[in-house]
């Protein structure tokens, strides 16, 4: 009897999970999904291109060398970031937890210190999120509110523990991860690619990936097939945290050192990033693939909006208007109403 009961409820957690997968599994929507992430990396190669003719220099192999090592920053938060949405979740405070794990390197490893103490900061940044994953699965809090309140916190108790004036330098092994090269390439750009490729493997083609998608696509029959969501929120927001700080010691390891703000200008783009590799901010659609596209052209847009010139706020804006075109774009009223207004033009021309 309970074996039978035991059947039932993995028959019906597969076909559940099959359920959840993305619509872009199906193969009539794999061409949609490799059009739009091919679209956004060609996008990436138009904007270097026109970058040369804002400034000569650009669209250099050193350039696309400059554009990799920025971007990596980008691409490993964006795909914490990625994967909370995913579970029809939002992450508000990754800025605090990347300002937390570069304190902490800074304060407590330093240039001479124990390098075992990082895996302790990464512990720390981790438990940041399993709060806030369990504030979102627990105790039904939204989770904007519950990841904003976070961050609030995070950052205030980061503003009172340095007095405002975070201390100490990089680690030496940092310093040399951002700055060493292999065979003539950077090794931060071998280590991105090694990630990215683990990153994908993570959420495309493991279990767990495949639960991600399920909860995200539908919360109620997830439980019901006898998925355990509180643990898989938990554990997708401590990824993401845990992400986060590994964004900030790479940032320490790049600037030699540690600010208050140095979590802020990554907000913004994680979710643009995520958005316009076309993941559903409501969840349950997505890929990373997407989101390392998505990153990279909001890293070269970026170069080109410093290259002219324009300050801090116009990247910010930039970046929301980014994502408010590519939400209006996944919209399924926006894309009738120019799938029609397409069609009426074409009677029109006719």
């Amino acid at each position: 009897m309970n074996s039978g009961r035991i059947e039932s409820t993995e028959a019906l957690q597969v076909q559940l999970m099959n359920q959840g997968l993305p619509d872009n599994r199906k193969s009539s929507r794999v061409s949609r999904e490799a059009l739009n992430i091919s679209g956004v990396f060609l996008l990436c190669v138009i904007a270097l291109l026109a970058a040369r003719w804002i400034n000569p220099n650009a669209g250099s192999f050193q350039q696309l060398e400059t554009v990799l090592i920025l971007g990596a920053f980008l691409v490993v938060v964006a795909f914490g970031q990625g994967l909370v949405v995913l579970i029809g979740g939002l992450d508000l405070s990754i800025p605090s937890v990347i300002t937390l794990g570069g304190i902490l390197t800074t304060a407590w490893v330093g240039a001479d210190g124990e390098e075992w103490k990082l895996f302790a900061v990464l512990g720390i940044c981790a438990g940041v999120g399993a709060l806030n994953g369990l504030g979102v699965a627990v105790f039904k809090v939204p989770a904007f509110i519950m990841t904003l309140a976070m961050g609030i916190i995070v950052y205030s108790l980061s503003l009172g523990a340095t007095g405002g004036a975070p201390s100490g330098v990089s680690p030496t092994d940092l310093t040399w991860l951002m700055s060493a090269r292999t065979f003539g390439v950077p090794v931060i750009i071998i280590f991105t690619l090694v990630g990215a490729v683990f990153a994908y493997i993570l959420q495309a083609r493991t279990r767990y990936g495949t639960r991600l998608y399920a909860l995200g696509s539908n919360p109620v029959a997830a439980r019901f097939a006898g998925l355990h969501t509180v643990h898989l929120t938990v554990m997708t927001y401590s990824l993401c945290a845990l992400l986060a700080g590994v964004t900030g010691m790479l940032l320490v390891g790049y600037s030699n050192g540690a600010t208050l703000r140095m979590g802020e200008p990554f907000l913004l783009p994680s979710v643009a990033a995520v958005v316009i590799g076309g993941s559903a901010i409501s969840g349950g659609r997505g890929s990373f693939l997407g989101t390392l596209a998505g990153a990279l052209l909001l890293t070269v847009l970026d170069m080109i909006i410093s290259s002219l010139g324009f300050s801090q706020g116009w990247r910010t804006i930039l970046a929301g208007a980014i994502i408010l075109f590519a939400i209006l774009l996944q919209h399924e009223g926006a894309m009738d109403y120019l799938r029609s207004l397409h069609r009426r033009n074409s009677r029109t021309s006719a």
